[in-house]
């Protein structure tokens, strides 16, 4: 791709006119999208003037925002290039990336990134890049670290992203299986009301999950791999006295875990074993008064060594664009009870 910045003009100094030339004929086509419908969302989410004419398109703007177009089509034509497609929720995500301030640009605990390549997760079914810098950072930290709490909204990733990591970890042969849990408390029901084994009873709570790993592989190789006990569904009840090794560990919708449990959890990690926890702190679905062992844990285990808590907001809300407005419209009502509760009052408990 080639860049041509032109001057101002008299009068306009505040504008900016970019040319970018992509070479090859074909993927600026997937790059521009079908009647230039990425372009258009580019205009609509950076403020610039987008312009296709032929492997080339003019941009017009703010310099910042002309900058941070530039650099969102950059990204999405090393994508095509290197052989996956771009959809709209690509180039959402690579808009994100570019209008981010580099200072926030960060992994936590660990070394400042800066602007570098996407973080992506890989199987042979799926290639998965991040699309927001909270979901670049949660997957750089389960590389890196052993244990990782993914923790915020719905609609940020931190379940998917964790199950994808999984199945690529077992699809490489880093590790022998994948295990899921998740306290099955939702609706005041529990394992021993609902019909069926054990398998049966679990599942419902566990279907996102089961979603996430079709995804990702192919459906036949994870029903054999279920089968052989590859792929474990574990009731968070049933994990006491064992040790995990040699696999990749997910506790999901861990906000609604007891003190006790959560302890007991992550005291499972054993030798070559990988595990993330997730769950909504705002979402927890205890009897009122009992503790959530996720907020618990986060509280007593920050700054331990090998242990990353990746934070998502609502602005990392990658679902329908409502989702991030609910959420958000829920954060600013539950703010404004905190601050009108009188004094000494709890206001969850009014």
């Amino acid at each position: 791709m080639k860049a041509v910045r032109g001057m101002p003009g008299q009068g306009a100094s505040d504008m900016a006119h970019v040319v970018l030339t992509f070479d090859d004929n074909r993927l600026a086509g997937a790059l521009f999208g079908q009647f230039d419908e990425h372009l258009a969302l580019i205009e609509q989410k950076l403020h610039v003037d987008a312009r296709a004419r032929g492997n080339k398109v003019e941009l017009r703007g703010d310099p910042t925002n002309c900058d941070q177009a530039r650099r969102a089509l950059d990204t999405l034509y090393a994508r095509l290039q290197s052989g996956h497609e771009i959809a709209r929720s690509d180039v959402e995500g690579a808009v994100r990336m570019a209008a981010t301030p580099e200072d926030q640009l960060t992994l936590p605990t660990m070394e400042r990134k800066g602007r570098m390549s996407l973080a992506q997760i890989s199987t042979r079914k799926r290639t998965i890049h991040a699309r927001t810098p909270t979901q670049d950072a949660y997957m750089r930290a389960m590389e890196r670290a052993e244990l990782v709490f993914g923790v915020g909204p719905a609609g940020t990733g931190k379940t998917y992203l964790a199950v994808a990591y999984a199945a690529q970890l077992l699809e490489r042969g880093q590790v022998e299986r994948i295990i899921l849990s998740r306290p099955a408390v939702e609706a005041g029901e529990r394992l021993g009301f609902l019909p069926g084994d054990m398998k049966e009873k679990v599942d419902p709570y566990l279907r996102p999950l089961y979603d996430a790993l079709y995804d990702m592989m192919p459906a036949e190789k994870v029903e054999r791999a279920i089968a052989a006990q590859a792929i474990e569904i574990a009731p968070l009840a049933f994990m006491r006295g064992r040790t995990l090794t040699n696999a990749a560990v997910i506790l999901d919708e861990a906000q609604n875990t007891t003190t006790m449990q959560m302890k007991m959890f992550l005291t499972r990690l054993g030798e070559n074993a990988r595990m993330v926890v997730t769950g909504d702190p705002s979402q927890i679905d205890l009897p009122a008064g009992q503790k959530s062992g996720l907020v618990e844990a986060l509280r007593v285990l920050e700054g331990v060594e090998n242990i990353v808590s990746v934070r998502f907001a609502a602005a990392d809300v990658v679902r329908h664009h409502l989702v991030q407005a609910i959420v958000e419209a829920y954060e600013a009502d539950a703010s404004d009870q905190r601050v009108s509760a009188p004094l000494g009052r709890n206001p969850r408990s009014a």
